[in-house]
């Protein structure tokens, strides 16, 4: 049964804080005024008794259930001696009064109560809101939202569980009936071979269905693509599922992959076939994007090894080049010395001349840092997975260019030749042409390709090789996408239409405060650029951290600001104050106060039996996001079993409900008033760390930076230290693709406009992206000497800051393109597609996208207004090195609590791996939440024994506290012992 506790649904707390009695429920003049109209003093006090707490409910409750905080509270604005007794209340209650007294404040606030009709209508919303959502709650908050919206008076509980169950049901079995009733007979007889037990020791088709690519060895790849050609030739059988929506899509999967082959197989039918249907077609997407993903990493790899042979031939050929140097060195001296040039270099070559021209050919044919030819050797091992890759995948071109798709079945048709070279002229004469004029490999390619200057006659090894790089190169820029894959389908078809921009745009220019009109746009934009970089030039001369050296830009180190005099003793004694506390203890507490258990219901949204929830719930969370382990859990905490802690794992939590729980953490973190000494909650730093994984898995990969196998944690921190979004993504990703993820997604009431990341947050398209979805992006500049400022104006010249302009924007290529980048704004603002897949797309250089140059030309814009302010403003740069530095601490406070495994994820499913990342980071954030309720009472206490706490104490002081937190030793789950209430305001400033 879905609680009240659960949803959005309006009710008072055990007890009112005073200062939210004074804030909220003190009667105003008007409406002090306005209660005159009931002539006894009693009267007045019930018609405002309940005028106040129907603003705040929406519906009226009977007198003597109301808090006896507010009936006090409103007593003493009435200046009554004493409030009514329960026994008046109840007499009120079954009164004439009362009725007459509800209509007067339906009337002042100006709500209705509904009727027939209009129960119809909120059943519709409740259909509508059932097609995104699965879980009782969010239907019901959703109804709530349009009540409040309409003014309508709120039903009851009951009413709105009902109606959403009925909507959630009836939603459901439509969808089931439209998947079944495109399944033919042999698709039910492919679903239930999958579901069969199998023989001996094998392995079930439905185990065999959720298989995922291990470490990426060539065995391993045939065998993933032998799976892969398996998936095809079932999901060909079976109805398409994409006129279901999108949430119902990912929640039948969800379901069915949490279900082994017995329970599918006591399912309803049309429920069991729905959810197979659903998760293989889910699989067959997931194993195209991976393919395409291994196809890329090969390509990769044959660069990045050819380069390391390189260096290797370099170290080892220093002597061929000093040989080549002194030779040079002789001719030219012979030439000086002798008359006859010619004689003079025969005397110093001789009969050594073919060697000497032998050894510069093979010296030039690797200048350049050129490592092509060092590609040929290892491409020969990977040249049939790859040609198995190309055979697979079904390629589209998302640009009007076609010479990608020809050239891909030219691969494919040459293939099982035995020749070393190629004669396009006789195999692809429209290609021959097109390849000569376009300039679709780099220039070091063609001496390599080509072996006639026509361009007819090509290196077969040398053109594949060039071929299969481009391909790479346009998978990552989204010229070629991927038919019925996820992350490589082609991203315009999630862009909204033209029909539904038009209607969406003036409410979307509203919100982000943006100037929608391109010629406005530009017209401000200039105007900005060129205020800037005049104030800018004309206050350089007094700027004492920045300089112009050799004509680039120096930004002189910040000082680090210093601790309060007494700051050690004072921490010193909070520390010893603060005691020590197990792990366990302190996630007992936070879910206590938070009941975050009751975001954990079955998959299938429907109620099922967990004795003791809350234990369950914490043990897992232990488990998994302190890294022990099932095994190790079981054997710590002995309540439970190995089975029953991945049971809720596997059974009860998904990325997204993990999501609701932290933002639950955050928002009562939130309402803390310390940690608005530590930050305002406008800005926010994203960065990423690296965690271990085993190499047996397609996600782990190896990183020069960090060093070693593993995946990047990627997080976005607020300046109050609370993380408020997690991403967990490979190596080779950039990270600034998921940098404005994490704030479009984020849901907590602390909402950031000014976002703050590492050096690779400097990308054009990010600027760009992030500022037409109105977020002031900020990043970390290490490297500014290396940047470029651009001009409003190719006329414009300065004084000061001349040196630091290369160039000047293309305000008619933004004008241009303005609405086509505006509507992939709205779109990402819609959840049509998110920030990431456009980012994805438009952070490789691409020559057939114009809206790459167009975000691109946007951002030189963005990112230089964003360096003007940069150099111009010390506070600026100190804002941005403390959020940063934040990130960075929670990074290694993250780890801290991740002590199972010496650290490493052992999970080898991608989905599994990315739910550890999620576990972690609702882990740290209770811990964070636990430090500044500890903080909280412990300041208290000092304040009152008469130790002075000034603000700069306060703002020194940090939740990412851990010398109190016990790691080890008996994990006790005490779900009995008393937990204190929490003790939200600090109010111990000594202002002196």
């Amino acid at each position: 049964m879905t609680a009240i506790q659960e949803t959005a649904y309006p009710r008072f707390p055990t007890d009112i804080p005073p200062g939210e009695l004074d804030a909220v429920y003190t009667p105003t003049s008007h409406e002090l005024q306005w209660a005159q109209r009931a002539k006894q003093p009693q009267q007045r006090f019930f018609l405002l008794l309940h005028l106040k707490a129907y603003q705040k409910l929406g519906f009226f409750m009977p007198s003597e259930a109301l808090p006896t905080d507010l009936v006090q509270h409103v007593a003493q604005q009435l200046r009554l001696r004493k409030p009514p007794t329960k026994a008046l209340r109840k007499q009120y209650d079954q009164s004439g009064a009362r009725n007459r007294h509800a209509k007067w404040i339906r009337e002042y606030v100006g709500s209705r109560v509904m009727s027939g009709q209009d129960r119809l209508w909120l059943a519709k919303q409740a259909l509508s809101a059932a097609e995104s959502r699965e879980i009782l709650a969010d239907i019901i908050n959703i109804l709530l939202e349009e009540l409040v919206r309409h003014r309508f008076e709120l039903p009851g509980f009951s009413v709105l569980l009902r109606i959403a169950k009925e909507a959630r049901s009836e939603v459901n079995l439509r969808c089931y009936r439209t998947i079944v009733s495109g399944l033919d007979p042999n698709g039910k007889r492919m679903i239930n071979a999958l579901l069969e037990a199998p023989r001996g020791d094998g392995f079930s088709g439905w185990q065999r269905l959720k298989r995922e690519p291990r470490k990426p060895t060539n065995k391993e790849i045939r065998s993933y693509l032998q799976h892969l050609k398996w998936l095809k030739g079932m999901a060909a059988q079976l109805p398409d599922i994409k006129p279901l929506p999108v949430a119902k899509r990912e929640q039948f999967a969800n379901e069915a992959r949490a279900l082994d082959a017995a329970k599918m197989a006591r399912l309803e039918a049309r429920k069991r076939y729905a959810l197979a249907v659903t998760l293989i077609h889910h699989q067959y997407a997931q194993s195209l994007d991976d393919t395409a993903e291994l196809l890329v990493k090969m390509v990769q790899q044959l660069a990045s090894t050819a380069e390391q042979h390189l260096q290797t031939y370099q170290l080892e050929q220093r002597q061929r080049t000093d040989r080549l140097v002194s030779c040079f060195r002789s001719v030219l001296m012979a030439m000086e010395v002798g008359s006859d040039a010619a004689n003079s270099v025969q005397t110093v070559v001789g009969e050594e001349r073919q060697y000497w021209l032998d050894e510069c050919e093979e010296h030039l044919a690797y200048a350049g840092n050129n490592y092509l030819p060092f590609m040929l050797r290892p491409f020969r091992a990977k040249r049939s997975l790859l040609y198995n890759c190309l055979e697979i995948l079904e390629f589209q071109s998302t640009s009007s260019d076609p010479l990608s798709m020809e050239l891909i079945r030219l691969l494919k048709d040459t293939r099982r030749l035995k020749v070393e070279s190629l004669d396009l002229e006789s195999l692809a004469p429209n290609l021959v042409g097109t390849l000569r004029s376009t300039r679709w490999i780099p220039e070091k390619w063609r001496a390599l390709i080509y072996l006639d200057a026509n361009a007819q006659q090509v290196h077969r090894k040398y053109f594949e090789l060039a071929v299969f790089t481009l391909i790479k190169q346009e998978l990552k820029s989204g010229d070629l996408s991927v038919a019925h894959s996820d992350r490589f389908d082609d991203y315009r078809e999630h862009l909204v239409d033209w029909d539904t921009y038009a209607q969406e745009i003036s409410q979307f220019g509203e919100e982000v405060e943006l100037q929608t009109d391109p010629k406005e746009l530009c017209r401000h934009l200039k105007e900005q650029l060129t205020n800037a970089s005049r104030e800018v030039d004309a206050a350089f001369p007094a700027n004492t951290h920045a300089e112009i050296q050799n004509g680039r830009i120096v930004i002189k180190r910040n000082l680090a600001s210093g601790l309060p005099a007494n700051w050690q003793a004072l921490d010193n004694e909070i520390t010893r104050r603060l005691g020590s506390r197990s792990i366990v203890d302190v996630l007992v507490d936070a879910e206590q106060w938070l009941g975050l258990h009751r975001h954990f219901g079955p998959l299938s949204g429907y109620q099922g039996r967990v004795e003791d929830p809350r234990l369950r719930f914490i043990a897992t969370l232990f488990c998994y996001g302190c890294n022990l382990g099932p095994s190790q859990t079981a054997d710590s905490i002995k309540q439970l079993n190995r089975r029953q802690v991945a049971w809720l794992n596997l059974n009860h939590i998904t990325e997204e409900r993990l999501d609701k729980a932290i933002t639950q953490v955050i928002n009562a973190y939130k309402k803390y008033e310390l940690p608005g000494f530590w930050g305002t909650g406008r800005h926010a730093a994203a960065d990423g760390t690296k965690w271990n994984l085993y190499e047996q898995n397609l996600l782990s990969e190896y990183h020069i930076r960090y060093g070693g196998y593993g995946g990047i944690g990627y997080y976005h921190v607020s300046d109050t230290y609370i993380a408020l979004f997690s991403h967990f993504i490979p190596c080779g990703v950039h990270e600034a693709v998921y940098i404005l993820d994490g704030l479009l997604k984020n849901q907590s009431d602390i909402q950031p406009d000014t976002l703050h990341g590492d050096t690779q947050a400097q990308s054009y398209p990010v600027f760009g992206l992030s500022y037409l979805l109105g977020i002031k992006l900020m990043p970390r500049i290490r490297n500014i000497k290396d940047l470029n400022f651009f001009r409003p104006d190719r006329r414009f010249r300065y004084k000061h800051i001349e040196a630091l302009f290369k160039g000047h924007i293309d305000w008619q290529r933004i004008e241009t393109h303005l609405p086509d980048m505006l509507r992939v704004a709205v779109s990402i603002k819609l959840g049509r597609v998110s920030a990431s897949t456009i980012l994805r797309r438009l952070g490789t250089y691409s020559r057939k996208n114009k809206l790459y140059f167009a975000f691109k030309e946007l951002g030189k814009v963005v990112r230089t207004l964003f360096l003007l302010n940069y150099i111009d403003d010390l506070e600026l740069r100190q804002t941005i090195h403390a959020a940063t530095n934040k990130n960075e601490q929670f990074n290694g406070f993250a780890k801290w609590c991740f002590f199972g495994s010496d650290g490493t994820i052992t999970a080898n499913l991608r989905h599994e791996q990315q739910k550890v990342v999620k576990y972690n980071h609702l882990v740290a954030n209770m811990l964070v939440l636990h430090n500044v309720e500890a903080l909280t009472r412990v300041l208290r206490e000092m304040s009152a024994g008469g130790i002075p706490l000034s603000e700069e104490v306060l703002k020194a002081l940090s939740p990412y506290r851990t010398s109190h937190i016990n790691r080890f030793g008996d994990y006790s789950l005490d779900l009995k012992r008393p937990v204190d209430r929490q003790l939200y305001e600090l109010g111990i400033i000594d202002e002196k």
